[in-house]
């Protein structure tokens, strides 16, 4: 008898410069992902100058999250956090 256990965590990766349709292909994608009981870590890679204009990515960051809470109710599992390569946070399904 296996143990049950909680889902994987699955990586959903947002650029500084993405389009507003891949950030809907990249929704949808993390839908599939909470649809299975996975948690997504969302990770907003930064690179040189990027990482002077952190206002700019959590407001990316946000607008993916207004997508993907109009696709499934989620729940944060952890706040945006500021990491050396950029910013990540973690949500899973409400």
């Amino acid at each position: 008898m296996q143990k049950p256990r909680g889902g994987e965590l699955k990586e959903i990766r947002l650029t500084f410069g993405i389009s507003p349709h891949d950030m809907e292909t990249r929704a949808i994608q993390a839908k599939k992902f909470l649809d299975e009981g996975d948690k997504v870590k969302i990770n907003m890679a930064l690179r040189g100058r990027e990482k002077a204009m952190g206002q700019f990515a959590t407001d990316k960051v946000k607008v993916f999250l207004n997508n993907l809470n109009s696709l499934i109710p989620i729940k944060t599992e952890r706040e945006l956090k500021r990491e050396p390569r950029g910013f990540t946070m973690i949500v899973s399904k409400q």
